[in-house]
């Protein structure tokens, strides 16, 4: 592991660099890495390479990897919690919910007040109504269970979507449903330094929380019998995984939209690389799904000038074919099973 360590953390700053110079229009990439120096040496600086570098691209490739970082760890974690390897991070009902809060916004003028944070602010509004809406219910009828969780939360999922699909239909405004769909595909192509501090501190936070309870979650992993007998509290730890994870993935979807594949396939990749054990899996996934957005998004930005393509659209085309391939390579096992 500490190999892939030394091999993927340079890749990541390198990604971080090459990403920054591309777009609809590229950039030569010395003038980038002229463009941060003089930044950070306090020198003058061509004030049009200051802006689409230090303005533009830089705080969108940074929250890309934000973002796909988070996702790959959020995976990982909802993964363990229901010992499901297709759970991903919006199994939870969290994506559906967070685009029934953004549809109110697009649609019906919902905390207009808010301005430019109103549709992120939605979102997270609507990711944390479902979190807590799942979690009453499966709490009522028995606790959170796997199984309970993963039928909970498709089923509210359903009529999450079904809902934000009633207030599209109702709108009389004809771009809407266009602006909906570009949502819920992902984007990150609004992004801001103003707006990276709070999915940094999410996934920063969570990371921290889930390496320090890697050696539980291999236990619940295994199956929470087992993790009983090793004297892990498997209820509480449930719980707080739940929480933790919801709160995550609501702070991701209202940033950046509902991207799908990267939470998904990223932690089963890391687990093929460096095995099942949470201490080596999650850094490995976190790097790796950081890197795989940066270069998601650049090639959404490149591949149909000035067209962006949403970032959904991009993560399956690229991602499914790289996995199945590794997948082919090498022996793998989830919970006890190849």
């Amino acid at each position: 592991m500490p190999v892939l360590l030394v091999v993927l953390v340079p890749s990541a700053g390198a990604t971080l660099l090459l990403s920054t110079a591309h777009g609809a229009e590229p950039l030569p990439l010395h003038v980038v890495v002229d463009a941060l120096r003089v930044r950070f040496a306090g020198a003058p600086v061509d004030p049009a390479y200051d802006a689409i570098v230090w303005d533009i691209r830089l705080p969108r490739t940074i929250l890309a990897f934000v973002v796909g970082a988070g996702l790959a760890l959020a995976g990982a974690g909802i993964q363990t919690l229901v010992r499901n390897p297709l759970a991903d991070p919006y199994l939870l009902g969290v994506s559906s919910g967070a685009s029934v809060g953004a549809t109110a916004v697009l649609t019906m003028g919902v905390l207009a007040g808010a301005g430019l944070w109103a549709l992120s602010l939605g979102a997270l509004l609507g990711a944390l109504a479902a979190s807590v809406l799942v979690f009453a219910v499966a709490m009522l009828q028995g606790g959170l269970t796997p199984l309970r969780l993963v039928l909970t939360g498709t089923v509210l999922s359903a009529a999450f979507s079904s809902l934000a699909s009633f207030m599209v239909f109702r709108s009389a405004e004809p771009q809407t449903a266009q602006s909906v769909l570009f949502w819920l595909l992902g984007s990150v192509s609004g992004a801001t330094w103003g707006q990276l501090w709070l999915p940094v501190a999410a996934v920063v936070a969570a990371f921290v929380v889930l390496m320090a309870a890697s050696g539980w979650l291999d236990a619940l992993a295994v199956g929470p019998d087992t993790a009983a007998a090793l004297g892990v509290p498997v209820r509480e730890l449930r719980v707080g995984l739940f929480v933790l994870l919801s709160v995550l993935v609501g702070v991701l979807v209202a940033v950046a939209g509902g991207i799908g594949f990267v939470g998904l396939v990223v932690p089963h990749l890391a687990r093929l690389l460096v095995g099942p054990r949470h201490r080596a899996a999650l850094p490995v996934a976190v790097l790796l799904g950081g890197v795989f957005l940066m270069w998601v998004d650049v090639v959404s930005r490149v591949a149909v000038r000035p067209t962006e393509i949403p970032l959904s659209v991009v993560t399956g085309l690229i991602g499914a074919p790289v996995f199945l391939i590794l997948l082919g390579r090498r022996s793998y096992r989830f919970g006890g099973e190849s």
